[in-house]
């Protein structure tokens, strides 16, 4: 047999001590020995308190070290000013992996923070790979393995869970036990001081025993290292994550319950997407999510067939497939007229195929069957409520053997309370997924639909273009040695000419004269605007004039902008006024970064005016990305008809778009120092004209 390694031993462990185990019902301590013993665990399991000679019947040790053999896995419930001693301790007796359920770590205070700074630390030198703390334990229904407190043990299955809260965790476990739906393992990893939702991902990518991975999660400390991983797992199997925190309020609740630093809701929602995780925005519907992926195969496309006996519930299937971005499924002739042969003359023989109330389970099962049959039908919904002739169990038993004689997912709906209750434990029992709505049964089969578009694009690696770095370095360097962070205009359309980003013919005027000047060598029409890397939004205080036409007006235009932020702004810093080349026609829109804690670049794309500044109507993406995903944020926004031309209008260079957005995409790769820029606005022309960057605003790291 081969070795385990250290993370197995979370998992198969051949042996476990519960160091702090308590001889008192109600303490933690006492209720993980007693899961541990509970739950059919073949491993030895061995009690540590130095107070007590046996607890629940088995011998007690008073120390780690005093145990006969090895131990694979420590559960660590005791004090948390003990916590890094007894890991000392640990690591003296050759324990790999060690759970530690105590809380009073960083969710603490500073206290805690030093307290698991000094966790971390021990168990890195000795080698000891540490779930916790602050968490609820492990769990593996393959072994009987329960390190965790919860009230219960739910059956084997194929789903895997990690969670963050342990209180939450409880609460899932809960909701399996009573509806019978089965986990593989279960992991509450709460800190998170060393194992967390990267080393999970790993450890269950190749695990035969998980079919779907789970997740509760308030943060992720390693965002790049997280995309690259789900990247990775999710071409093998389905993960399904719910981020909470995604509020302001939120994200303080989340620093006050473990400490953990909330990264933007743009950021996380961009990554999944970009990953393939399917993320989940309540507990509802993780819940759906989670039990479609483990029950159904996913669906080879997009074309849905409804099955109901009920025309209104149809009628709410069919308005949820449309609003998901489904597709109701075209019957073949051959179907409707196998349909004509069974059905009543009353019955809807077109999708949705309506069996009418009074169908009984024979009935109901031809129609699922003949819809399953259908090449047309990528997979079925079937909707079901309870009329005085219809058979509840019956139709549930013929719907699931429907099922499993369908290569195609089916997901019902048996909608009611009392009635279907026996109906929907025995779906369940058939691994044939059940919601009370037809909008949840909807919901889920188009999360799989995503994934299964999702696993089969190819990969969409970021191109590279050429950049010209010895012009940008000596940019940055002369702003901090200035003492500042916000580049100048000029500066930033430096950097943006290094990148062979467009920029307008632009020169810089300190008198008025040579405002005129450069005016009239320029050609009119030009724009003015006042240089000052302390004034952010120019046009606020009268620091920007557009279609300036002659001589006199480029004069004029001076002097009052001069006397406009002298007035408004006092004490910024004046370098002039730039006089720039008019671009004129085509649409403005804005591309823009900021730097996210956790994911690193964050790119954005919207309209620029109103549409980006009251209508919030941006896309985002963690940079650096590829083609695929750069037309696919121009697409994403709600403006986007304007981009192609609506109403009469003529469209934009959409190709230029998407190359500008490559090129910013790998500039705030290439310069980490950029921690945010806006070029606004991007002027886009008729297709085949390009791009120019009219503005640019950047602000980099300090040193």
């Amino acid at each position: 047999m081969p070795k385990k390694t250290i993370l197995q031993k979370f998992f198969e462990p051949s042996s476990v001590a519960v160091i702090g185990a308590s001889t008192r019902p109600g303490k933690v301590g006492h209720d993980i020995l007693r899961n541990m013993l509970s739950s059919g665990f073949e491993g030895a399991v061995y009690p540590v308190n130095p107070r007590a000679a046996e607890i629940l019947g088995v011998k007690c040790y008073p120390s780690v070290s005093e145990i006969n053999g090895p131990v694979d896995l420590a559960v660590v419930v005791v004090p948390a000013p003990v916590v890094v001693p007894v890991v000392e301790e640990c690591g003296a007796k050759g324990v790999e992996a060690a759970v530690v359920i105590s809380a009073g770590f960083k969710e603490a205070g500073p206290e805690g923070v030093e307290r698991e700074r000094q966790l971390a630390e021990t168990a890195h030198r000795l080698g000891i790979r540490v779930i916790g703390p602050n968490c609820l334990g492990v769990m593996a229904t393959g072994n009987g393995l329960n390190t965790t407190f919860a009230v219960g043990f739910p059956k084997r299955g194929t789903v895997s869970l990690m969670s963050q809260s342990g209180a939450l965790a409880t609460a899932i476990i809960d909701w399996s036990i009573q509806h019978g739906v089965g986990y593989s393992k279960f992991v509450s990893f709460g800190n998170g001081v060393d194992v967390g939702v990267v080393d999970l991902l790993r450890a269950w990518e190749d695990d035969p025993e998980t079919t779907v991975i789970v997740g509760y999660v308030e943060g992720l400390p390693n965002g790049p290292e997280f995309m690259d991983v789900a990247r990775r797992v999710c071409a093998k199997k389905p993960v399904v994550v719910m981020k909470s925190g995604s509020t302001q309020a939120g994200a303080r609740a989340v620093s006050s319950h473990t400490g953990s630093l909330a990264g933007s809701e743009q950021a996380y929602e961009a990554a999944f997407l970009q990953s393939g995780v399917i993320r989940a925005h309540s507990m509802e519907e993780l819940f759906d999510l989670a039990v479609a992926f483990a029950y159904q195969q996913v669906p080879r496309g997009a074309r849905v067939g409804i099955v109901t006996n009920a025309g209104g519930p149809g009628i709410m299937a069919t308005d949820a497939v449309e609003r998901a971005d489904l597709e109701l499924a075209g019957l073949d002739p051959s179907t409707v007229a196998t349909l004509h042969t069974r059905l009543p003359e009353a019955a809807n023989f077109y999708n949705p195929v309506d069996v009418l109330g009074d169908a009984e389970a024979d009935r109901y099962t031809f129609g699922a069957e003949t819809l399953l049959a259908d090449p047309n039908v990528d997979a079925v919904v079937a909707v079901v409520t309870p009329q005085a002739m219809t058979e509840p169990h019956e139709t549930a038993k013929g719907l699931a053997r429907a099922a499993s004689a369908s290569d195609k997912p089916v997901l019902s709906c048996f909608m009611g309370g009392q009635a279907m209750a026996e109906a929907m434990e025995y779906l369940n029992s058939r691994q044939v997924p059940n919601y009370l709505f037809p909008e949840r049964a909807v919901q889920a089969l188009a999360a799989m639909v995503g994934y299964g578009r999702w696993r089969e694009e190819p990969p969409d690696d970021p191109p590279s273009f050429p950049f010209d770095e010895q012009a940008v370095r000596p940019i940055f360097a002369r702003a901090r040695a200035e003492g500042r962070v916000n580049l100048g205009e000029i500066e930033a359309r430096e950097v943006l000419r290094a990148y062979h980003i467009k920029v307008p013919e632009s020169r810089v005027a300190e008198t008025a004269e040579q405002a005129e000047k450069h005016a009239s060598e320029i050609g009119f029409p030009v724009v003015m605007k006042i240089i000052s890397p302390d004034i952010l939004h120019k046009s606020d205080i009268g620091g920007v004039r557009v279609g300036i036409r002659d001589r006199q007006q480029a004069i004029d235009a001076y002097d009052l902008m001069m006397l406009r932020v002298r007035r408004y702004a006092p004490n910024a810093a004046l370098r002039g006024v730039a006089v720039q080349q008019m671009i004129q026609g085509g649409r403005e829109v804005i591309i823009g970064s900021t730097r996210d804690p956790q994911f690193g670049p964050l790119v954005m794309f919207g309209l620029g005016g109103i549409y980006v500044e009251v209508l919030n109507d941006v896309s985002f993406r963690v940079a650096p990305f590829g083609e695929r995903h750069a037309r696919r944020m121009i697409e994403e926004i709600r403006s986007a008809p304007l981009l192609h031309g609506a109403r009469g209008e003529s469209p934009c260079d959409i190709d230029a778009i998407v190359h500008s957005l490559l090129v910013v995409s790998q500039m705030v790769t290439d310069l980490p120092e950029i921690v945010e820029m806006d070029v606004n606005p991007l002027r886009v022309g008729d297709p085949g004209a390009g791009v120019v960057a009219l503005d640019a605003r950047i602000t980099i790291a300090e040193e």
